[in-house]
């Protein structure tokens, strides 16, 4: 009998960190794509994410914009396009104004790493003076909500099965579009040298703003699932944290590395959770990371390069 309990415990837990490590997935790849190209870990990622996040939760609600005019309460399918589309204009606003003017003076890229974190900061406290700190629902009816039984007393919920499914259609996406299309192999080129795919003719400026685009639209999607999950507050942003961490335990710089980090540390937690305490979470997240840098600095599929930051 206690052989089935911890067998339906291991079961549940994997789908758990599963969906977990999906999310975390979405954001990861946006940390990855900017470093790829920049060379620099861009800690305002979570931003964009609380952005879309806002975004999303005032087209559900309706937004009334000082008393000058209303926005009507929309569907999540109209939500989620608008919110996609302002983190990724705000994602680029970002590089432009406070990004390019550094790259423009400098080749440093701890300049640009110490600017995301201001830049970080500048979004969350925009959130908190606008919105109030207080934490926000998105409503819990905005996802189907049905549970399916798998048999040993192992239940997945309809959510966690669409954050799922939705990773993995953003995810693929990404693969097509850096495979298959035109910006897709200079962004590729530009990975492997950026001053070099300049002077093969690459529009440096325009495919930076595109892979930060990209890197904002991908931040929203896991912030919409996030604050589903939990709730939305200014600091959701702090979560992309463990993004960071499971993109560092993948290789910074390597797209299928974060995937794969990302469901490491999802069912690592979820594991945790269920056979420790869920209060050691973090405690074997964070114990991971300071581990592979210990024996494998590049992670599974990094590459080794003398500037990583």
């Amino acid at each position: 009998m206690e052989n089935s309990v911890q067998f339906s415990t291991l079961f549940q837990q994997i789908i758990n960190g599963l969906s977990l490590g999906s999310v975390y997935a979405l954001i990861a790849v946006g940390y990855s794509l900017v470093y790829s190209i920049l060379s620099f870990s861009n800690f305002a990622h979570g931003g964009f994410l609380v952005v879309g996040g806002y975004i999303c939760y005032g087209l559900l609600s309706g937004v009334d914009v000082y008393g000058f005019f209303e926005i009507p309460s929309s569907g999540i399918w109209l939500a989620s396009l608008g919110a996609l589309g302002g983190a990724g204009i705000v994602a680029v606003l970002t590089e432009r104004l406070a990004y390019k003017p550094i790259r423009e003076r400098t080749s440093m890229t701890l300049y640009l790493l110490i600017a995301s974190m201001g830049v970080s900061i500048v979004i969350e406290n925009i959130f908190v003076i606008l919105v109030g700190g207080r934490f926000r629902a998105l409503p819990q009816d905005i996802f189907p909500s049905a549970l399916f039984n798998l048999g040993w007393n192992v239940t997945v919920s309809s959510s966690d099965i669409l954050s799922l499914v939705v990773a993995v259609f953003f995810l693929g996406g990404l693969q097509f579009f850096l495979s298959r299309t035109r910006w897709g192999l200079a962004i590729r080129a530009a990975a492997c040298d950026l001053h070099t795919a300049g002077l093969m003719g690459v529009n440096v400026s325009l495919l930076i703003s595109i892979v930060f685009f990209v890197a904002g639209l991908l931040a929203t999607v896991g912030g919409i699932f996030l604050s589903v999950r939990y709730t939305l507050y200014p600091q959701l942003g702090g979560i992309t944290t463990k993004a960071f961490v499971a993109a560092v335990i993948g290789g910074l710089g390597s797209l299928p590395g974060a995937v794969v980090g990302s469901l490491i540390l999802g069912l690592a937690e979820m594991l945790t959770a269920g056979f420790i305490s869920s209060q050691m979470r973090d405690l074997v997240v964070f114990s991971m990371l300071v581990i592979m840098l210990l024996v494998k600095p590049a992670g599974f599929f990094g590459r080794q390069i003398s500037d990583k930051i």
